[in-house]
């Protein structure tokens, strides 16, 4: 379904609950998965955490997970490792594009008895449970940061425990860094730790046990579309985003420092945040390395657009192997709204000064982030927004929100 959405205005004052993380609560699932005794509060109900959730509950053979990409890396290793189960673990067509090799050959190299059923390096995958001992790997540090993640949440469980070298510059470390403080707020500090480029999860004796409970906080990336209104707003605007705290393990609590260059200021109170719009943009052009962070590049692009600024964005190789090739989606995209941009294999090159053009359809390529990342254009210009329905992969409440908080323009 379309939604078309009129020039509209953010109503200020306004307080959301955004749901739990969707990246922490895929790892709090593998790993209540492997120790049944942790309860989770909190938890993402998005498309992804539910695709998680019933991958893991799956009894018969073949587990389909559609276009959940986390579920899919996260599920090769936990299915290699559940001893005397056999499954076939597939999912959409576009997932079926997305390569696994590199997970894949480093579960190999633990032990693990994994083949590919239709072409070398893509799922499906046909998985053999065994009794994968753990030890050394090493592993590109610029691939998709889930691969090793996958790796790790299965790693207190292994007799060996795990020594994980990461080579070369690092994607996405903030994940990472994610899932290691997960395990040690489960299991205990001395589970895990990271020196330079090398991670290792120690072998443990007797019985693994951890903590009873696990709150997991709201999702930053969910809050980046707000940071977006904000930002597009008039000077003065509030929005509070409630459970959110400010040792967040999450790499998009980026968006604080971020978000300040483009006139919006947050402060934590609480449980949670608040958003305020304080000034236009300090910059003409804003120059950002999002190595780190890339979930929220489509976000920033649209937003820089929005405000008529350029922008300059770097380190975003990863874009290429989501639900979408997501840099060309962005320019295809941005362009029909009258923007002058140009895309590589790993940035994205916005000019200043775009006149926003009215009434333009926007196509989402089934990709949750390109449908909320133009939303907030709403404020500027009216946009028919295709397949609005795709929101539901990671925030099912969007349109909700978005209806309670926006009000059409007089």
């Amino acid at each position: 379904m379309d939604k078309v959405l009129e020039r509209s205005v953010l109503c200020s004052g306004g307080c959301l609950h955004l749901g739990g993380s969707k990246s922490e609560t895929a790892r709090a699932l593998v790993l209540q998965a492997l120790l049944p005794s942790l309860e989770l509060e909190n938890a993402s109900t998005s498309d992804d955490s539910v695709a998680m959730v019933k991958g893991l509950a799956c009894k018969g053979q073949e587990v389909d997970i559609g276009y959940a990409g986390t579920a899919m890396r996260f599920l090769t290793a936990y299915f290699a490792c559940r001893q005397g189960r056999e499954v076939l673990l597939t999912g959409s067509g576009r997932m079926k594009e997305r390569p696994i090799d590199v997970l894949v050959s480093a579960l190999r190299s633990l032990g693990a008895d994994i083949s590919y059923v239709e072409r070398e390096g893509f799922p499906p995958l046909y998985i053999k449970g065994v009794a994968v001992r753990g030890g050394e790997v090493r592993m590109e540090g610029g691939v998709s940061s889930q691969y090793a993640s996958a790796l790790l949440l299965i790693a207190p469980f292994l007799p060996e425990g795990l020594k994980l070298t990461l080579e070369g510059r690092v994607t996405s470390r903030p994940y990472l860094e994610m899932t290691v403080s997960l395990l040690q707020e489960v299991f205990g500090k001395r589970i895990a730790s990271w020196k330079g480029n090398c991670i290792e999860v120690f072998p443990q004796e007797g019985e693994l046990r951890g903590k009873g409970a696990l709150r997991i906080e709201s999702d930053w990336s969910s809050a980046s579309y707000w940071y977006s209104f904000v930002a597009l707003n008039d000077v003065g605007t509030e929005l509070c985003l409630k459970y959110f705290k400010g040792d967040s393990y999450q790499g998009d609590r980026a968006l604080v420092e971020l978000y300040e260059l483009l006139g919006v200021h947050t402060v934590f109170e609480g449980d949670g945040i608040r958003l305020r719009r304080v000034s236009a943009p300090r910059l003409e052009v804003l120059d950002l390395d999002l190595n780190a962070t890339p979930d929220i590049a489509q976000t920033v692009a649209v937003t820089c657009l929005g405000l008529g600024i350029g922008c300059e964005l770097w380190g975003l190789h990863t874009l290429k192997i989501k639900e979408t090739d997501r840099l060309l989606a962005l320019q295809t995209e941005m362009r029909k709204m009258g923007a002058k941009v140009e895309v590589s294999d790993d940035s994205l090159c916005l000019e200043a000064g775009a006149k926003l053009k009215s009434g333009v359809r926007i196509a989402t390529y089934d990709d949750h982030r390109m449908a909320m990342a133009f939303t907030p254009l709403m404020l500027k210009v009216r946009l028919i927004i295709e397949n609005s329905g795709v929101v539901s992969k990671s925030y099912p409440d969007f349109w909700e929100d978005v209806t309670k908080n926006v009000r059409l323009a007089e």
